[in-house]
């Protein structure tokens, strides 16, 4: 079944390049860097110190906040420095350095949680560490705990994956399409939630045929193809193509009774519910015009990005631009030293003509970037705002509401700049609202 229910959208080329490309471990590198921030909420508070010894799987950061998450060690080894480092952005980020020892000995803690009620099953997302894999970094516990008034009606896992480049989700589905469906009627069984609806574009039928095949004993669990259209990978857009509800604007999915997860993310429960080990490893895209070979790599969290684009055989080019993520939503990194993130889904490095930042020309309102704006806003408008400093504006226009998918940008002939005008607005914003 294909649906579209969603407006706006465009249709950036695809180049899944790595889709066939089994997963293959890069191995210990001789030094991990581990950031206390890797989620959206509170950062950890940092539980080690240098010249610790610390094991695979052992907490070395957490905090009582609620959003939040716990942050384990990658490896076994000797804690080298606790100090602040800027990785992605501009605040500073307090961060462990650990020198593995290469014997990845395993903490004693790690064993299989006790999950007899919703609230230990909670309680073990929590402590597995896990955030949203698909990029966004929401601690996931905090997703499965919305409030005691809310009834949610539906889980939607988001197997969409629909930035170019990035095949680590699809690659989960083709390797891992078990643990999927068993983390799926994990969530069911423990939150209550009657049924499960699994979304894919319809360009990956391999995917679709192995999901329907896994899920056809369950009649609660359904997979349903959906046109391959940027950004139906987004929650709001999930959703509305899946059940044809309309998220409104500053509302979240629980409000239309949704649970939106991700395809990966239901995976890793159900083999942390097996093994106990926790986050420390994610399954990483490597790709773009300045990557010698291409991949699926499996990356220990804190490995740097250089020692990846090593393992794939270095750059064939002189890389222009680095991102972290995919080429609309990722995050350029100023260094091939950063780390690998818990949210890292893809490293892209891009040569000379793919990567420079293209001449921004003035703005002919022909309106391609209103219709291809899947939150009907109007992008040029507060691109203007943005420019002008007529920021007392900005919030009639409902900025806020803005996911940054780029569709706007991808669409304008003028290659204006807009998201990150919209950007600035929102921190502008933001700041103003601390005042």
């Amino acid at each position: 079944m294909s649906i579209l229910n969603f407006k706006g959208g465009v249709h950036p080329p695809h180049t899944k390049n790595t889709m066939e490309c089994a997963t293959v471990s890069v191995g210990i590198p001789e030094t991990v860097v581990i950031p206390m921030a890797q989620h959206i909420g509170a950062p950890c508070q940092t539980l080690v110190k240098k010249g610790d010894y610390v094991k695979v799987g052992q907490v070395i950061g957490n905090t009582e906040a609620f959003v939040s998450a716990p942050i384990h060690s990658s490896v076994s080894g000797t804690v080298t420095s606790v100090d602040e480092r800027i990785i992605t952005g501009s605040r500073p980020v307090v961060c462990v350095e650990i020198k593995p020892d290469g014997l990845q000995e395993v903490s004693e803690d790690i064993m299989p949680p006790v999950v007899d009620s919703r609230e230990s099953f909670i309680k073990a997302v929590r402590d597995s560490g896990l955030t949203g894999l698909g990029g966004a970094g929401f601690p996931t516990h905090v997703k499965l705990n919305p409030p005691k008034d809310v009834k949610i009606d539906t889980l939607i896992i988001n197997a969409a994956e629909c930035e170019p480049y990035i095949t680590s989700d699809y690659r989960e589905c083709m390797e891992n399409t078990g643990s999927i469906i068993e983390g799926i009627n994990h969530v069911l069984k423990w939150t209550g939630i009657p049924r499960a609806l699994i979304g894919i574009e319809d360009n990956k039928p391999q995917a679709i045929k192995k999901l329907s095949e896994a899920a056809a004993s369950y009649g609660n669990i359904t997979v349903h193809g959906l046109k391959t259209r940027y950004p139906q990978g987004a929650e709001k857009m999930l959703i509305k193509s899946l059940t044809g509800r309309e998220v409104p604007p500053g509302k979240l999915p629980h409000d239309v009774s949704c649970l939106v997860m991700n395809v990966t993310s239901v995976s890793f429960i159900a083999e942390y519910l097996k093994t106990g080990m926790p986050l420390v490893k994610k399954r990483i895209t490597v790709d773009g015009s300045a990557v010698k070979n291409p991949g699926n790599v499996y990356a220990l969290i804190g490995t740097p990005v250089r020692n990846i684009i090593d393992f794939c055989g270095g750059f064939s080019a002189e890389p222009k631009k680095l991102i972290m993520g995919g080429p609309m939503m990722g995050v350029a990194l100023y260094s091939a030293d950063l780390p690998v993130m818990k949210y890292t889904n893809a490293i892209l490095a891009l040569d000379e003509k793919d990567g420079a930042i293209p001449d921004e020309y003035s703005c002919i309102r022909c309106g391609r970037c209103v219709k291809a704006c899947p939150m009907n806003l109007l992008p040029y408008e507060i691109d203007r705002l943005v420019k002008a400093h007529l920021h007392d504006d900005l919030e009639s226009l409902n900025i806020m509401d803005c996911m940054e998918c780029g569709s706007c940008v991808f669409a304008c002939p003028s290659k204006r700049l807009i998201v990150q005008s919209i950007r600035l607005g929102k921190d502008i914003l933001r700041r103003a609202s601390k005042k």
